[in-house]
This record gives structure tokens, sequence and C-alpha cells, in this order.
């Protein structure tokens, strides 16, 4: 792996993570019996920081895709990348 595509795979890690720590904290929320308003607002981060987690990868990707360093295609990646949207 290069270093770019160490930093892109870093960087995708951290916002999985920060996701993660989110959803915990939404399910101990409604563990819990807050309102809605404040589990809706954290459960929105959460798939906020999911949503970037993926645009990250499919970045990464592509940039290898164009460099013809990937095995999918533009088509593929321009997929999965609507696929998130």
């Amino acid at each position: 792996m290069t270093a770019v595509q160490d930093e892109a795979r870093a960087a995708a890690l951290n916002r999985l993570r920060r996701a993660k720590g989110q959803l915990a904290g939404v399910i101990a929320m409604v563990e819990d019996g807050r309102g809605c308003r404040d589990v809706v607002t954290q459960l929105a981060a959460v798939s906020r920081a999911l949503d970037r987690a993926g645009f990250k990868i499919v970045a990464s990707n592509m940039g290898q895709c164009l460099k013809g360093q990937s095995a999918m295609t533009i088509e593929e990646l321009e997929r999965l990348f609507l696929a998130l949207a």
C-alpha cells in the first residue's frame, strides 16, 4: 500500500470508529429512555459519519482506478458512490 492509501484507510477507519462510538451512545440513549429529539439528532450524526467513511473509501479507490491500480471500473465506483447518496 502507498502512503496515500494508508492515509485514506486510516481516515476511513477513524470515521468508522467515531460512528461506532456514536452508535453505542444512541443505543444507550434508547435504553435510558431519552427523548426522541436527542436520539434522532445523535442518529443523524451516526449516519453522517458512516456516509463520510463511505465517501472516503470510494474516493480513495477512485484515485487508484484513475491511475490504473484498481480492479474496479469507473462505472462500478460510480454505482458505489451513488449507493451512498
